[in-house]
């Protein structure tokens, strides 16, 4: 982070619902949300960090503060279905284009990009070929994607953890498409509405390789269904390869196994979305960051 710039005050808005944040902490210790925030700090050491679930009834912002008062938002992954019109769908959309609305920069991954959709005029929809489980491969960069500085970094192909049944079906009028793969053709996205600019992903920079095998246990009858394993036991065992790489990420045989380079298991490589939103909003600020590619 730049020296000059005064410690960064973000926000981390966690639409699951609690449900689903007590069935990820039973899985892996930590919902959604809290990834986030251990990574924040970790990528923007002395950051004010505050977190809210707009999917929630109660949601609230701290005491005292507004969404002007946030450096930047960060929308984290989630099993809401925003094709689906539900009281949790409704206020999460809202929210987002509350944060459109007060110019406040955001990132977010899987759901995020799918909220941010959603509120800027776009649809999403069901996995039109395959649900992408565990993670998505050669993910490419589109003409715009190779010079935007959200992808700064990432090679030619690469591939990231991911795991999701919906995906951005038509980005809102404006958006700029960064990156896609055969899968799912939006899998990165630049959405500018209102006055506000968004940056995201479809796939999860943010989680580690635990976090990846522990989806896959939650979500094993998910992909029974969709023949990508022939019953709980070949998605766990799976799940198991992916913990011991997890435990030890230097095994070679694992990764040539799982098919997985240092993209994914190199931590910092894995992080370039996050870091790179993150030095941009450092070295250009929140009003720069909004005038970027414009």
């Amino acid at each position: 982070m730049n020296s000059a710039q005064p410690p960064f005050r973000f926000l981390v808005a966690e639409s699951e619902t609690p449900e689903a944040r007590k069935a990820r902490r039973d899985s892996v210790g930590r919902s959604s949300g809290e990834t986030y925030l251990d990574i924040l700090r970790r990528l923007a050491p002395g950051a004010t960090c505050d977190s809210i679930q707009p999917a929630d009834a109660d949601a609230a912002l701290p005491p005292g503060t507004g969404l002007t008062g946030y450096d930047a938002v960060f929308l984290t992954g989630s099993p809401l279905h925003l094709y689906e019109e539900t009281p949790e769908t409704r206020r999460t959309v809202d929210f987002m284009r509350a944060v459109f609305a007060a110019g406040t920069p955001a990132f977010g991954s899987c759901a995020g990009l799918q909220v941010a959709t959603v509120a800027a005029g776009g649809s999403v929809r069901p996995n039109a070929r395959s649900p992408e489980a565990g993670f998505a491969r050669q993910i490419t960069p589109t003409e715009a994607g190779r010079t935007h500085p959200l992808l700064a970094g990432r090679p030619a192909s690469y591939d990231a953890p991911a795991i999701h049944t919906d995906e951005v079906e038509a980005l809102p009028p404006g958006a700029k498409l960064l990156a896609g793969n055969r899968v799912t053709a939006v899998q990165a996205a630049e959405i500018r509405f209102e006055g506000g600019v968004f940056w995201g992903v479809q796939y999860h920079p943010e989680i580690g390789l635990d976090e990846v095998a522990g989806a896959l246990r939650r979500q094993s009858s998910t992909l029974v269904e969709a023949g990508l394993a022939r019953g709980d036991e070949d998605a766990e065992a799976f799940a198991k390869q992916i913990d011991a790489l997890h435990r030890e990420p230097g095994r070679r045989d694992l990764a040539w196994r799982l098919g997985l380079d240092e993209q994914v298991t190199d931590e910092r490589l894995r992080l370039a979305e996050m870091r790179n939103f993150i030095e941009a909003l450092s070295r250009l600020g929140r009003e720069g960051l909004l005038a970027v590619g414009k």
